[in-house]
């Protein structure tokens, strides 16, 4: 299984002056990084890779604290990364049970590109902030798409 998973609320970026990458969640995105420890409680995950951006590695921080993981952060989920680098990454052989952190810039053409390759994932895909998508794959192809809406901003 592979999670693609969308950073959570990281406020109006247009009121954000410093280096996008540096961009923090706000707290309701801090929120939904803790909610998504619970989205994914009963799901088997062993790896988890994020975009350098600062939102990316806070929306799955809490994930990987509680599961006892490193994240890694990898260039290929940037915001502005190649999508066929991304692609690669998602469905390359050593993704399983792995959890890879993005952007909409990025997770829109991914599943656009899994449409077109026949996955299960729908005419118009959501991928709101704090979203995920259960991908798994068979073969180097998604055989199956679940979507996941982001956890509730609690409190």
């Amino acid at each position: 299984m592979r999670y693609l998973v969308r950073h959570a609320d990281a406020g109006d970026k247009r009121a954000w002056t410093g280096r996008d990458g540096d961009r923090p969640l706000s707290s309701a995105g801090m929120r939904e990084a803790h909610g998504l420890v619970e989205l994914l409680a009963t799901y088997p995950i062993g790896v988890i890779v994020s975009s350098p951006a600062v939102r990316c590695v806070q929306s799955v921080q809490p994930l990987a604290e509680r599961r006892l993981l490193e994240v890694r952060v990898d260039g290929a989920l940037g915001v502005d990364a190649d999508l066929d680098l991304a692609m690669t990454l998602l469905l390359g052989p050593s993704g399983d049970d792995v959890v890879l952190c993005t952007h909409g810039e990025l997770i829109k053409p991914l599943l656009a590109r899994l449409r077109d390759l026949g996955a299960p994932i729908g005419e118009r895909p959501r991928a709101p902030k704090g979203s995920v998508w259960l991908l798994e794959s068979a073969n180097g192809s998604v055989a199956r798409a679940a979507y996941l809406p982001p956890p509730p901003h609690l409190g």
